[in-house]
Order: C-alpha cells, then sequence, then structure tokens
C-alpha cells in the first residue's frame, strides 16, 4: 500500500488544471448529494453524525504542508486500513490549503481520498474554506493557484471555492464526541443549527464562530478574538456546548501547537495541528487514531492515541 501512496503523490505532483477541476468538479457532486445514511455515518445538513463504535483516524490541519501529509498517510496505513475495514474513519478537521507550497496536492490527496472511500471518509470546513465574507488573511491559494495553473488558475480556484460550501460544519459522536475546527457557538442551541450554520450565515455567527474561534483558560464567556473573526471562550462555554449535545470532549484544529496538539479547559478539548511545516515550524505535528467505543472522561486519556511526527 505503500505503492498506492507514492502513485497518488505522484499524480498529484503531475497533475493538470483539468485533472484537477474533475476531481474538483466529482467531490463536489458526492458531498452535495450526502443525506441520510451513508456507511456509519447519518448526515442532515452539513453536520455528520455516527454511534460510538469502530475506530477513526483524525487530521487536524494540513496547510499545504505536502510531507508531513505524506508523514502521515505513510505512518496510519489509513489507505491499507480503509481498504481492509469499512468500519475506519478518517476524519479531516479542515485547513488544508493555503500558508504551504503544495496546497493544490494536497487538496488533490484529500479529495481523491473521499472519491476513494466515500463512505468513509469525513471533509470539514476549516476557516481557510470559509465562506467569501471571511476570508482568512494573508490568503495564498489565489496566487499558489496561478502559479501552479498558469492561466486556468482563477478558474480552479472558483471550483474549490464552490467545493468548500459543501464542506461539514460539524461532525457528533453520539453521547462522546463534538468535532469542530474552531468552537462551539453560543448560539448553537439545536442539532439542526449545526447542520445549517452555513445557512444563516451572515444573519447569524454561529458558522464563524465555528470556524474561526479558540479557547482561553483565563475568561469566562466570550470575548471577541485577536484574529478578527469568531471569539475566544471559556470553559463554561465549552462545558455548556458538551452538555447540550452530549458529548464529553471537543476535538478541534485551527490553532498552531509547537508540538502538534494540546489540551484546554481541564481535559475538555483537544486540540490537533497536524502542519509542522512552513511558516508554522512546529516541532512536531500530529494526528489522532481513537477507538470510538472506548469512552475516555477527559482528553488527557487520549494522549497515548495521539501520533507526533
Amino acid at each position: 500500500m505503500q505503492d498506492t501512496v507514492a502513485r497518488i503523490v505522484k499524480s498529484a505532483l503531475e497533475m493538470d488544471s483539468a485533472g484537477f477541476g474533475r476531481l474538483v468538479e466529482e467531490t463536489t457532486q458526492l458531498l452535495s448529494h450526502e443525506d441520510g445514511q451513508i456507511g456509519n455515518l447519518r448526515i442532515s445538513g452539513r453536520l455528520v453524525q455516527t454511534k460510538p463504535q469502530g475506530a477513526a483516524i483524525i487530521v487536524g490541519d494540513l496547510h499545504g504542508d505536502l510531507e508531513s501529509f505524506i508523514d502521515i498517510l505513510k505512518e496510519s496505513r489509513l489507505i491499507e486500513r480503509m481498504s481492509q475495514s469499512r468500519n475506519l474513519l478518517v476524519v479531516f478537521l479542515g485547513d488544508y490549503g493555503d500558508r504551504g507550497a503544495y496546497s493544490a496536492e494536497v487538496y488533490y490527496i484529500v479529495l481523491k481520498l473521499k472519491t476513494l472511500f466515500p463512505e468513509q471518509v469525513v471533509l470539514m470546513r476549516g476557516n481557510h474554506e470559509g465562506p467569501e465574507d471571511l476570508i482568512a488573511l494573508p490568503h495564498d491559494l489565489p496566487e499558489q493557484f496561478q502559479a501552479r495553473f498558469a492561466e486556468k488558475g482563477n478558474e480552479v480556484y472558483a471550483e474549490v471555492r464552490g467545493l468548500f460550501k459543501h464542506m461539514h460544519n460539524a461532525m457528533l459522536v453520539e453521547g462522546e464526541y463534538l468535532l469542530l475546527h474552531g468552537g462551539p457557538s453560543t448560539e448553537a442551541k439545536t442539532i439542526d443549527n449545526l447542520a445549517r450554520a452555513q445557512e444563516l450565515h451572515p444573519h447569524r455567527r454561529l458558522l464563524e464562530d465555528m470556524l474561526w474561534s479558540d479557547p482561553d483558560e483565563s475568561i469566562s464567556g466570550t470575548t471577541p478574538s485577536p484574529r478578527g473573526a469568531g471569539k475566544l471562550f471559556g470553559k463554561d462555554v465549552t462545558t455548556e456546548a458538551l452538555g447540550r449535545f452530549d458529548a464529553r470532549i471537543l476535538i478541534r484544529g485551527h490553532e498552531p501547537c509547537h508540538e502538534g496538539y494540546k489540551t484546554n479547559h481541564e481535559g475538555k478539548i483537544l486540540t490537533l495541528f497536524s502542519c509542522k511545516g512552513p511558516p508554522y515550524f512546529n516541532a512536531h505535528g500530529a494526528y489522532l487514531e481513537i477507538d470510538f467505543s472506548l469512552k475516555p472522561k477527559s482528553a488527557t486519556q487520549l494522549i497515548p492515541n495521539v501520533h507526533q511526527f
């Protein structure tokens, strides 16, 4: 299966705009028609739900870091393992491109995995896949696509932006985990709010909070984020959200972590960051392998399952 990784990476490095565009279109169609029961997943709007059973590999921000992504693919053997077991899920927490130099290639591989294993790969939306009025700055993707695809760069960029709208807002593992890119929104009161946050944007700030917010140890409630979007949120907000959605632990990405991961709010939050290359230059990237049937009381109990590289 390492040969499979090598072939997919080679295809990513050699693709042209037409090949990339076809893959984006195929994935867009696939995501846009996901509804109801899809394998072990139940999908409503842009919310994924699943029962607490089976194994999962959870990957944080990649930001165009192809080298880190190859490390994850090889070490986790996720392609081989998904081929062998339909019960293995792979969840990407968003922020696939921007920043790093190989955004197009990382997107290509992620989308290829989704088309190869449509019932096992979950593509969540990060703030770098956000709506038009919430573009992360600096926003390198248009220039990267122009450099990669020349005169077709703008066309490819528009196609990818269309794909972003169909990525998932959140994932719930019933009774155990809430997965978001950023953080919970105090405006999200129901399951339907998680599923349809994109439909309420920009009149309500649910999607903005879910994509942009960060935990803070020194506050209660929320305060404006120095990022210029989303909020900083305290432990009380985390506790309330987990209780509301019947979960024990929030698993998220969004924040660079020197060791590739960190915990917050007395073990109620685990943050994963899977990019260790430029421009972050973390000591490690990390991803999580987890058995959803286990019932940890704290994110600190998940640390032995965090793989650093």
